[in-house]
Parts: C-alpha cells; structure tokens; sequence
C-alpha cells in the first residue's frame, strides 16, 4: 500500500461527520497562508490574527454548505477577503476600498523571507501603494497562486476586470522598484 497523505477533500468530509480533529489538521494546514494574506490585506498584526481566527471559525461554521471540496482554497479565501473588506467598512464607510498607509510586515513568499530585508521592505512599500482591488488581485495571484477565474469568484469581479487589476499592479510595481537610473527609460 501506498501511503499519500491526506487531502484536503478527505479532512472535510470527516469534519462534516463531527471529526473536530480533521478540522484542526486543516487549519494547521491554511491557517498561516491565511494571516499572511489576511496581514497583507490589512497591514496590522492583531487585526490579521482575529481576523484569521473569525475566517476559521465561519469555515468550520459553513462547512456543509461547501458544495465542491476540491473548491476549499478560493472558497476559505473568500470568506477572508469578506472578512477584511468588511472590517474596513466598519472603520471608514466612506472609503472602504482605501487601506493603511503603512503595513507593519514584510513581504515573504510562502511564508518563508527569501528575499534580502532592504528588497522585502521595498516590495512592502510598493504593494501599500497599489489600490485595495489591486493588492489582493497581486497577493492572490502571485503569491497564492490561485488562477484568475478562482480569484474573480473571490473578489465578486468578473475575469476581464481581475486581469486588468492585474496587469496594470504589475506596471505600478515595475516602475516602482525599478532601479533608479532605469526609471523614465524606455
């Protein structure tokens, strides 16, 4: 016998029976992919931190209504890209598409710093000053991985508009970090 480790599919069925433990594997397994968008999104440790714990809580909560397993990825970042645009409805109605100017965290690819810090904090600062829309298009897509028809279902946007939020965060983040005597060059 082959042993394979179990897959997301098998540790939902067994949490819709009861299993709080193949529920406790699942968030062992999202739930830092989770905060690091969440803290991405946000720009505030302790706001990614409940935030992470509430998503967790309503997937546990919403489960059974998880039509497709396989669909588990966009459908948990879903309910955070809900969370977090909802929390910045509540603190600025009137701009709740705008997020903090400074983000206390640096950047790192699947969770692990691979870049140097000076570089790390440069894309930080970059990434603060896309839009919101654009942000969560470039942290879902490039650092999550996820593809664009997956994050137009998150993001309630079609996939004409996720690729154009896409496209035109990567030019903003090109010119952005391009060295210095490159910028203006053709």
């Amino acid at each position: 016998m082959i042993f394979r480790a179990v897959e997301d599919s098998d540790l939902i069925a067994r949490a819709r029976k009861g299993d709080v433990e193949s529920f406790n594997l699942l968030v062992s397994r999202w739930e830092r992919r989770v905060y690091n968008y969440l803290l991405r999104i946000l720009g505030h440790r302790e706001d990614a931190l409940d935030l992470t714990q509430d998503v967790f809580l309503k997937a546990y909560q919403n489960l059974r209504k998880l039509d497709d397993p396989s669909r588990f990825a966009p459908w948990l970042y879903r309910i955070a890209h809900n969370e977090a645009f909802s929390l910045f409805r509540k603190r600025r109605p009137e701009s709740a598409d705008e997020l903090p100017e400074q983000a206390d965290a640096a950047v790192t690819i699947g969770g692990t710093g691979v870049f140097p810090v000076e570089l790390s904090l440069a894309v930080s600062r970059a990434l603060e000053r896309l839009s919101a829309d654009q942000r969560e298009t470039v942290l879902l897509k490039i650092y999550q991985g996820f593809k664009f028809e997956e994050i137009a279902g998150m993001v309630g946007a079609p996939v004409s508009t996720v690729k154009s939020r896409l496209y035109a965060a990567l030019e903003l983040l090109k010119e952005d970090l391009a060295p210095i005597k490159t910028r203006g060059m053709a």
